[in-house]
């Protein structure tokens, strides 16, 4: 199996889907779009700054009321141009763009999504059964990114920093539950329960994986992270 590949920190006048951004900053990065005719959607939470003519509105999600058991938003703010914005999760990590092109899907693990431009359509699946046991009997969701006929950049928050793997088929990783950023939709995902035992009769407790097969890329972060739960 190929070793992970961190990703890079720093992007200066990258270009793509017919927008231009950038990203600087070492422990809390900043992404800086500068807005056009594409307009972007992101998290209300992570705005840093904005020129004074970008227009700010509303972008409502379908079924997204189902979405408060998990405490993520039940909307999503839009961003149209001209005009520079710039965004930041209060979190040290990494700040790191997906470039999609048209028929690509992308899985990404709640709370890791920063924004997107408009031409990437959103969805979201909440995940039950064996993955349940990680998450205090609550599951947890998986935000799905597609671009079905144009291209476009979606970006993504990871803590720490930001490391990616491509599996080639049959190819399978385990990773810390916490530690997983994205899959790609061809990369199969179940959880693994491993017992750990002291000795004849003894038990050492349990370990949780989420194991990945391939083919396809998955990115994985180095500070793993876990939604706080109610007990």
């Amino acid at each position: 199996m190929a070793v992970p590949v961190q990703l890079p920190t720093g992007i200066r006048d990258e270009n793509f889907g017919g927008i231009t951004y950038h990203i600087e900053g070492e422990l809390v990065p900043v992404l800086q779009v500068e807005l056009g005719s594409v307009p972007v959607y992101f998290e209300h939470h992570i705005l840093l700054w904005k020129d004074p003519v970008v227009q700010v509105d509303i972008k409502p999600l379908k079924g997204a009321f189902k979405r408060v058991i998990s405490g993520m938003p039940v909307f999503l703010t839009k961003a149209a141009g001209p005009g520079r914005i710039a965004f930041s999760r209060d979190g040290v990590g990494h700040v790191f763009p997906m470039h999609m092109r048209p028929g690509d899907a992308l899985d990404v693990r709640e709370h890791q999504f920063l924004a997107a431009t408009d031409n990437v359509e959103y969805s979201f699946t909440r995940m039950k059964g064996a993955a349940n046991i990680l998450f205090s009997g609550t599951g947890f969701f998986i935000d799905s990114f597609s671009c079905p006929q144009r291209e476009g950049v979606l970006w993504l928050h990871g803590y720490g920093n930001v490391f990616e793997v491509a599996l080639a088929p049959g190819e399978q990783i385990d990773i810390e539950p916490g530690g997983w950023v994205y899959k790609e939709r061809s990369v199969q995902m179940q959880t693994i329960n491993q017992s750990l035992k002291t000795g004849m009769f003894g038990s050492g407790g349990q370990m949780f994986w989420n194991r990945f097969s391939g083919p396809g890329r998955i990115g994985l972060q180095s500070m793993y992270f876990h939604m706080p739960t109610s007990e």
